[in-house]
């Protein structure tokens, strides 16, 4: 995610985010930037889809909402 992104998120501070991701990595390092630009927000799930049986291929939804 762009930094830009996660400004734009910062300013406008939403009741809930929901992200989709299919690079687990990605996905934990934007969790972690959003966190430390939004501070109120908390993850409140996170699931997984095997969409790609057979392969290490998998999109993960996580949830964020301010508390």
């Amino acid at each position: 995610m762009e930094p830009a992104v996660i400004e734009g998120i910062g300013r406008h501070r939403p009741e809930k985010i929901v992200y989709v991701s299919c690079d687990p990595a990605t996905l934990a390092r934007d969790l972690r930037r959003l966190v430390d630009r939004v501070p109120e927000g908390r993850i409140t799930e996170v699931r997984t889809f095997d969409l790609f049986p057979q392969t290490a291929h998998v999109e993960t939804v996580a949830v964020l909402e301010r508390a």
